[in-house]
């Protein structure tokens, strides 16, 4: 099977390196073969459906077997070789295998044709006879090739075996594919010690890739399919739908990749612990300065840089123990067998702690929610954008969601126990499932909501899969970065509004994020007499500790209640 399938992939890549796309087969064509393998002969199956597209001399058999050779090189040119083996395995005659290769066919009618990309092996792309001749020459994927090719008239003398023909073919290729070219050059680019790329045009050259890492695991045992670094950290960053922790992770991984490229010349899967060391001493002051740190700018700018500047201690802790967790889930993939930054330590580093600037007092949250009453008649918002900004302060405060908690909840989350109390089913950070009470404050904000949006209060005529915060266009749901910028725009508006009056409130204002509202909850929450137990385990808190931040409210009254225990006796 293997070798048959060779074959089809050799002759299949001829005809795509000779620029002739492999086009999908007409619906007589299809039909034909569907009803070969219901078990009707070749030569009733060619005689109902093909019988005036016969060529001369041309047998039923043949045309049958040319239009399976057909599909199952279309198969492998759209990266399914499980289809092609589907379609050459299967006998005709059999009705359940000739449901299995309808429903093959129709997976394969949906499938859209890989491109090619400049670290693949030159062998999935070019005939394996020009893999093999461009192998023995040390030009092993497309990068290496993009740079041989063609470079000078006769390209093709230097590389033994080679020859005009195949030469021929193999620019062909890349005439059909001029966005190689492109990436070839943004690799001369980053091979550069003076020039660096953003991570999603970073062309790690092959010395460097990791793919014969010093501390690689056994290929047999890996389970990852990735060849090399680059690959490997991509699977890892997939992991992370949020696309903020994404973006954050993806900083730290581009830039420890570009410093172990350029200031050490090894792959990551070749660091050392002493690499790792020097690493932290470089996040505190990467150098040299041109080389490394820059303003902000787009990530395509020629002038991008990965830094703005040196990192603080607490930023420098943030990136080694991104970096670490990234290790850790290589060593559980067994892709490596070491994680360099275990017990990598920034000195100066402090346990975390709130900061009390991140939390709104009772004063200023009803502050935000007078203005809030006031969106569509004083400023603006329309009925419907004021009205779901209402909710989310509303929900958000007495939840204590997160904000990609309070997008990603629907209707069908909500439950009601035997006490009659109602939850909200929550998976929160790290993928961990939850629930969260939903205090009357909660309900209400809810149900006038519904009701504003045209939706059933009773639990029982609810869609469960009905986004709790709406889109205003429809009732699909929004995005945790569209919440974002939806309460950031009012704690603007807010702070305009109370500017004149209280400037350090409007500065306040301006800093302030949907997350304050977490803050806010534990904080106010506490306040109220709620046990500390109570709110860590609302808030889905893995250590008491971190919830105890949040015990912060009142010194003067702490001050004063110690004061009166311990004050002077009067002789």
């Amino acid at each position: 099977m293997v070798a048959k399938l060779q074959g089809v992939q050799n002759a299949l890549i001829g005809t795509a390196a000779s620029d002739a796309p492999v086009e999908w087969l007409d619906a007589a064509s299809l039909a034909a073969l569907r009803a070969w393998y219901e078990g009707m002969t070749s030569r009733d199956a060619v005689s109902l459906y093909l019988a005036d597209k016969r060529a001369a001399g041309e047998s039923s058999r043949a045309m049958i077997g040319r239009i399976k050779r057909s599909l199952i090189a279309i198969a492998i040119s759209r990266g399914r070789r499980d289809v092609a083996q589907v379609l050459d395995e299967t006998r005709p005659g059999q009705p359940k295998s000739a449901q299995r290769v309808n429903a093959a066919i129709e997976s394969l009618r949906t499938t859209r044709a890989p491109l090619p990309l400049i670290g693949d092996d030159v062998q999935r792309w070019l005939p394996l006879r020009l893999a093999a001749v461009l192998h023995a020459a040390g030009i092993k994927t497309l990068a290496d090739l993009t740079l041989r090719v063609p470079r000078r008239r006769r390209w093709w003398t230097v590389i033994p075996g080679l020859g005009v023909a195949g030469a021929r073919q193999i620019e062909a290729f890349f005439v059909r594919h001029p966005e190689l070219t492109e990436r070839a050059r943004a690799l001369t680019v980053s091979a550069r010690a003076q020039e660096l790329v953003p991570w999603e045009r970073l062309v790690v050259p092959e010395a460097v890739d990791g793919s014969m890492g010093t501390f690689r695991a056994p290929r047999a045992s890996c389970a990852l399919s990735a060849n090399n670094d680059y690959q490997a950290v991509n699977a890892w960053l997939s992991l992370h739908e949020v696309a903020a922790t994404q973006r954050a992770y993806r900083k730290e991984a581009e830039r420890l990749i570009l410093w172990a490229i350029v200031e050490r010349s090894k792959p990551l899967s070749s660091l050392t612990t002493e690499d790792a060391i020097a690493y932290r001493a470089f996040l505190r002051h990467p150098a040299p300065r041109a080389r490394w740190i820059g303003p902000p700018c787009p990530r395509p700018s020629p002038e991008w840089r990965p830094f703005a500047g040196a990192l603080s201690v607490r930023s420098a802790a943030y990136a080694l123990s991104v970096l670490s967790a990234l290790f850790r889930w290589l060593i559980e993939q067994r892709y490596v067998l070491a994680n360099p930054f275990a017990g990598v330590k920034v000195r100066g580093t402090r346990p975390a702690s709130l900061d009390t600037a991140r939390v709104f007092s009772a004063g200023e949250w009803n502050l935000l929610r007078t203005v809030a009453e006031g969106l569509e008649w004083s400023y603006g918002w329309t009925p419907s954008a004021a009205q779901r900004l209402r909710f989310v302060l509303d929900f958000g405060y007495a939840s204590g969601l997160r904000a990609g908690e309070l997008v990603g909840a629907r209707l069908g989350d909500i439950e009601t126990d035997a006490l009659g109390d109602h939850w909200l089913k929550v998976v929160g950070k790290g993928a961990k499932a939850g629930k969260v009470v939903l205090p009357p404050l909660a309900q209400v904000a809810l149900d006038r909501y519904l009701v504003q949006r045209g939706l059933p209060v009773t639990p029982s005529r609810w869609r469960p899969g009905t986004p709790i915060i709406a889109s205003l266009d429809d009732e699909a749901g929004i995005t945790a970065t569209r919440l974002w910028s939806i309460v950031k725009r009012f704690f603007a508006g807010a702070a305009a509004v109370v500017e004149e009056g209280s400037p350090p409130t409007a500065a306040k204002l301006r800093r302030a994020t949907p997350h304050w509202m977490r803050h806010t909850h534990a904080t106010h929450a506490l306040d109220s007499g709620a046990e500390l137990t109570t709110v860590r385990d609302n808030l889905r808190h893995s250590s008491i500790a971190t919830t105890s931040m949040y015990l912060h409210a009142d010194d003067a009254r702490r001050a004063k209640q110690i004061a009166g225990a311990f004050g002077v006796r009067n002789s």
